[in-house]
């Protein structure tokens, strides 16, 4: 279905939206803080690097899906079945995992804002996040809410930049001619941009737009291109932001590296423009989480096809009550669910590629061989990065 009027247009910049603000969470938010300290202006050349590794990788999930006109789990399915309950179940996991802390995200967004307990900030969260996935237009509810808070939180975050003064030539010089790089963080930037469910996010809200086939891969592949340069973009400006902070000679508060860095760049406005950054970051990626992690289970069997938004309620509502009940930062779940996330996308990645060269799934559609050969450099990186993720995971638990 190709995309020729304002309504399908509006899709297209939804989905891009809804991928992006996926992304963009509390983590994206303290790593990019954490590791703009550590390398200053070279930080720069990691996102830049991280931008082309995360086209390549979006690019090749969003047009073989949009060309097969089946989502990921199906596409396993046929490959070799079983393959998509597997598949679906470690998005679903990821999924419910990282959602505990977008709630925590979203309580602690709240009492920046209102000093309210965060876990009626978290609550309240819930009720905004189900009405409107309970409203008549779901669909273009969700795509509005997304577009509306991915501008607020590029536009708030351009000012604390503004505010801090950072080192704009030396940052546009070194985003190229690098003092020193880090493959690590480049690698960590690519899984937390398109790892575990985001990198379906967007294309799963496309299909289930009627959005797919042949006809539709150059209108979907400038909304995953976009959905990249949307995220790329608030990083770049939270990396400024942050940078003319730590430019200055102030150091980060390691606890809360984002808010000490908005604080001391704009002073109390910029530390409540940081509440409001951080509650969208999280009640959005709530939002995208639970949309994609249903998405992947509802082809599988038509009771939770039929019954999508019930099973869309009880993942939010579980979310939060674990976030409640654990009534702390949960960290061991995070680390668990960052490995977790870290396989996801070469696995599923893996799987759609190898797919794309079977003529019983694809059709007529030839996939092009750089974007097969970009791919599996991308699935070669992360399955190197998760293994060291993994060896450390296994020494935190010791």
């Amino acid at each position: 279905m190709p995309a020729n009027n304002k309504g399908t247009k509006n899709v297209l910049l939804g989905a891009a939206f809804l991928m992006a603000t996926s992304a963009i969470g509390p983590g994206f938010l303290n790593n990019t803080s954490l590791f703009t300290q550590q390398l200053l202006t070279s930080f720069g050349f990691v996102i830049l690097v991280s931008i082309l590794l995360d086209i390549g990788a979006q690019l090749n999930i969003w047009r073989i899906l949009c060309a097969s006109e089946k989502k990921a789990q199906d596409m396993a399915n046929i490959l070799q079945p079983g393959l998509g309950y597997i598949l679906a179940s470690l998005v679903a996991f990821g999924g419910l995992a990282f959602n505990i802390g977008n709630m925590a995200g979203c309580g602690l967004g709240l009492e920046v804002l209102t000093g309210m307990d965060p876990r009626v900030g978290a609550a309240i969260s819930v009720v905004i996040s189900l009405v409107l996935f309970w409203v008549k237009e779901a669909g273009r509810a969700i795509d509005w809410f997304v577009k509306i808070l991915g501008i607020a939180m590029i536009a708030l975050t351009a000012y604390v930049m503004i505010a801090s003064r950072p080192p704009f030539l030396k940052a546009i010089e070194h985003s190229f001619f690098p003092q020193q790089i880090d493959v690590m963080m480049i690698v960590a930037l690519v899984g937390g941009t398109v790892g575990g469910y985001i990198s379906f996010a967007g294309i799963h809200r496309l299909m289930d737009s009627n959005i797919k086939g042949i006809s539709a891969i150059p209108q979907v592949n400038r909304s995953a291109v976009t959905g990249i340069l949307i995220t790329s973009v608030m990083r770049y400006v939270l990396f400024l932001a942050v940078l003319g902070v730590v430019w200055s000679g102030a150091r980060l508060d390691e606890n809360n590296p984002a808010a000490s860095a908005f604080s001391q760049a704009a002073g109390n406005g910029g530390y409540y423009f940081f509440g409001i950054v951080l509650w969208s970051a999280a009640i959005t990626s709530v939002i995208g989480a639970s949309y994609t992690s249903v998405s992947f289970w509802e082809s599988l069997h038509p009771y939770i096809q039929k019954h999508r938004r019930e099973f869309t309620t009880a993942f939010i509502v579980l979310s939060a009550t674990l976030f409640i009940w654990l009534n702390k930062p949960p960290s061991l779940i995070l680390v668990l669910a960052g490995v977790l996330n870290g396989l996801i996308l070469p696995f599923g990645l893996a799987i759609i590629l190898i797919a794309a060269t079977r003529k019983k799934i694809m059709g007529q559609y030839r996939h092009p061989l750089w974007l097969q050969l970009t791919g599996y450099i991308v699935v070669l990186l992360m399955l190197w990065m998760s293994g060291i993720a993994i060896i450390e995971a296994i020494d935190k638990l010791r």
